[in-house]
């Protein structure tokens, strides 16, 4: 029975790590966000089918239509997805509207929150100790700032050596890592992040100006821009 159950158990992992390869090379979603700053658009990675297909329906469904980029912080993130920053008057603060139904972690090895990652935003470990993502509220992770290999060695995640070079080289937030799940990559319209993470804010993070989101879209990338774009967000 001991030695059934071994061979059993080494042909689960096999099957998970076949699994895990497939999805890195199958055509994966690409979601393209219009905002009044210009056009982001994000890869949906397969390791995270939820998240994917969840943003991807809100997306469809015209969701973040008029919503607001309603949390900034330069070298850090910008955040949206609160449905009540739509039409909301200047100075108000935002950030505890929700849509959607909540999210069932995928916090993944190998997803991480290097500069242009796409995360799902979510209340604290003490009133959500399961760790549950907002329905509508995602994060771009900004980068530009200082991260050290110490950093590094101090964070949750265990990195490739490739991995390390783009968070010394580029930022990113590694606190995050292990803690929040990563569902996405900008791959085009990181300098419309950057113009969003510059803009000024008040006290409580919001722009001065309104970051509007004009639109959303929702295309398949072919097998061969879905293997780009892994490699470009794993620097392999």
């Amino acid at each position: 029975m001991k030695v059934y159950y071994r061979a059993f158990l080494a042909a689960v992992m096999l099957s998970l790590a076949a699994s895990c390869a497939r999805n890195a090379s199958d055509e994966a979603l690409s979601a393209t966000i219009a905002t009044n700053k210009g056009d982001i658009e994000i890869i949906l990675f397969n390791e995270t089918p939820n998240h994917r297909d969840n943003f991807a329906d809100m997306c469809r469904n015209g969701f973040y239509d008029s919503l607001l980029f309603h949390r900034v912080i330069e070298s850090f993130v910008i955040q949206t997805g609160d449905p009540q920053s739509k039409g909301a008057a200047a100075g108000v603060s935002l950030g505890d509207g929700e849509g959607g139904d909540k999210v069932r972690p995928e916090i993944k090895d190998g997803l991480y929150h290097i500069r242009g990652a796409v995360g799902a935003a979510r209340e604290g470990d003490a009133v959500n100790p399961e760790r549950l993502s907002s329905g509508s509220h995602f994060y771009i992770v900004h980068g530009g700032n200082k991260v050290t290999d110490k950093m590094l060695d101090n964070a949750r995640g265990t990195y490739s050596d490739s991995v390390r070079r783009l968070y010394v080289n580029e930022g990113g937030t590694p606190h995050l890592d292990g803690a929040y799940t990563v569902f996405g990559y900008v791959t085009k319209g990181m300098d419309v992040v950057d113009a969003i993470a510059s803009t000024p804010t008040d006290a409580n993070d919001r722009p001065v100006e309104d970051i509007i989101i004009t639109g959303t879209s929702v295309k398949r990338l072919s097998a061969e821009e879905t293997k780009k774009y892994y490699r470009q967000y794993h620097a392999e």
